[in-house]
């Protein structure tokens, strides 16, 4: 069992930056590929960004490449999702989630665990 805890969303404006963070409790987060998802008000969830056990390996959707960035730090239990030049349709309730699948994957159903989620609001 694990438990994850976002923080850092918040209200930005257009073409700034926000960090991301979702801390595991339990004992070997080294074992979870985590992933970011994100819902908008009216739609469904969509996954968003995805990090190998390692942190060697990272897959993003089309919409988020070359702005948002994913990392995860084992020793402190933490992925984080560095997003920068944001744009209003990125305005969403953010999850962290964790999966014990063997790969790397980017359905809601292939997770395990998943936070609370942590607001992130863009104005234009």
């Amino acid at each position: 069992q694990v438990q994850l805890v976002e923080s850092g969303g918040g209200l930005v404006q257009a073409g700034g930056s926000l960090t991301l963070s979702c801390e595991a409790s339990g004992r070997d987060f080294s074992r979870y590929v985590m992933g970011w998802f994100r819902q908008a008000p009216g739609k469904e969830r969509e996954f968003v960004a995805t990090i190998s056990r390692s942190g060697g390996f990272t897959y993003y959707i089309d919409l988020v490449k070359g702005r948002f960035t994913i990392a995860r730090d084992n020793a402190k239990n933490t992925v984080y999702l560095q997003m920068n030049s944001l744009k209003p349709e990125d305005t969403a309730v953010y999850y962290c989630a964790g999966s014990v699948y063997l790969g790397s994957p980017t359905s809601d159903r292939q997770y395990n665990y998943w936070g609370q989620g942590t607001q992130v609001t863009v104005s234009s």
